[in-house]
């Protein structure tokens, strides 16, 4: 991997650095970056063992990859600028800048320029999950896989279902987390303590996906083998049914899509 320079050095650019670096997909020397907070460079830049500041210009001349980490209501229009002069002939832009296309992202950059509109999995210490990734006429997959491998799995899609990517696999974890601390509670009700009721939530979740994946069933399926009738499993379906936990689980990334399509609007 050639030298990557993150512009903005926010939570998702640590741990994207920190999930590259044990991965082995990036050395401390090869990354560089800047930030409107010095004491945010110093921070990572010791924790991580990374390189001395390099003065923007060269950092921005020697990187294969600049990776725009900044938010979407920051002045992107002024970053583009001024990083334009000083890219190399061979640089691709990596945005992480949610809701903003490709088309606007070209705009301010200038055309012939290879551009990724990269979404980060926020499991990226793991190894699981997907980044939703959608790049222009002048990149390829080449030129960006290798990084985007160091802290998940990729997922190339055309742009107009970037944003429905956002609202549904980036932000699923939430919905996982949720339903797990839910579960966890229904087992401390009926009787459970929370460590029992913990590891057993835990347990069934891996469990049931393994299930799914060695079994390639439909979940469907799976819950049809379980419950035996008038038995204990149909019993709590029957309850769960007569709730409102999927229209409200599908309303839930149907609210986080459009909240990501409204941050792309008014960036």
């Amino acid at each position: 991997m050639a030298n990557v320079h993150f512009i903005g050095a926010g939570q998702m650019a640590e741990a994207i650095i920190r999930a590259s670096l044990a991965a082995g997909t990036l050395r401390a020397e090869e990354i560089s970056l800047e930030d409107i907070d010095p004491n945010r460079i110093a921070l990572l830049t010791e924790r991580y063992g990374l390189a001395a500041e390099p003065l923007r210009e060269d950092a921005l001349h020697e990187a294969a990859l600049v990776v725009l980490g900044i938010r979407p209501q920051d002045d992107l229009a002024s970053v583009a600028a001024r990083i334009r002069p000083h890219l190399s002939a061979g640089a691709t832009v990596v945005s992480l800048i949610a809701g903003v296309t490709l088309q606007k992202l070209e705009t301010l950059l200038g055309t012939g320029i290879p551009v990724a509109r990269v979404i980060p999995n926020t499991l990226t210490d793991t190894g699981f999950g997907y980044s939703g990734v959608t790049l222009n006429a002048q990149a390829t997959s080449e030129q960006v896989e290798s990084f985007l491998t160091g802290f998940g799995k990729v997922l190339y899609l055309p742009e107009r279902l970037i944003d429905i990517f956002t609202g549904f696999g980036v932000a699923g974890p939430n919905y996982i987390y949720y339903f797990i601390e839910s579960f966890t509670d229904a087992g401390v009700l009926a009787g459970l303590s929370r460590a029992q009721a913990t590891e057993v939530v835990l347990e069934n979740l891996l469990g049931s996906v393994e299930m799914l994946r060695l079994s390639q069933k439909h979940p469907r399926q799976l819950l049809d083998i379980n419950n035996s009738p008038a038995g204990v499993g149909i019993h709590g379906l029957y309850e769960l049914n007569n709730s409102d936990f999927a229209a409200g689980l599908q309303r839930s990334v149907l609210a986080a899509v459009k909240r990501t399509r409204e941050l792309g609007e008014t960036e």
